[in-house]
């Protein structure tokens, strides 16, 4: 069975940093994609970052380019989102999830982590 379980989720004031970790299993690592998604109660799931666990090439949304780094350790089956100079606009509950390619709607991923919130303060 796939799994994905994600964690690292916290309160932190507002300019601090956070990792999130995902760790995967039940299926090859390196033949699929990984998106990091993020959820505030009333809107839609946003994809803000995801990662060919292949070739490495990772994607951002522009609200979080140059403050989050998405990357993978293949051995471990787990990707991280460090999230750095966080702002209270950053608050929700943060998933994992696998895809077949990268991309940045929730309907190309099949499989996601139970979430993980984080909570920024001013």
């Amino acid at each position: 069975d796939v799994q994905l379980q994600a964690c690292g989720g916290g309160l932190v004031q507002a300019g601090g940093s956070l990792r999130l970790s995902c760790e995967a299993s039940g299926f090859t690592f390196d033949d699929y994609a990984m998106g990091w998604f993020r959820q505030v109660p009333g809107k839609e799931r946003e994809g803000i970052s995801c990662i060919s666990l292949s070739d490495g090439k990772a994607y951002y949304r522009d609200s979080v380019k140059g403050r989050f780094t998405i990357s993978s350790d293949n051995a471990k089956n787990t990707v991280y989102l460090q999230m750095n100079s966080l702002k209270p606009g950053d608050t929700a509950v943060y998933y994992c999830a696998r895809g077949r390619t990268t991309g940045w709607y929730a309907d190309e991923y099949e499989y996601w982590g139970q979430g993980t919130l984080v909570t920024v303060s001013s």
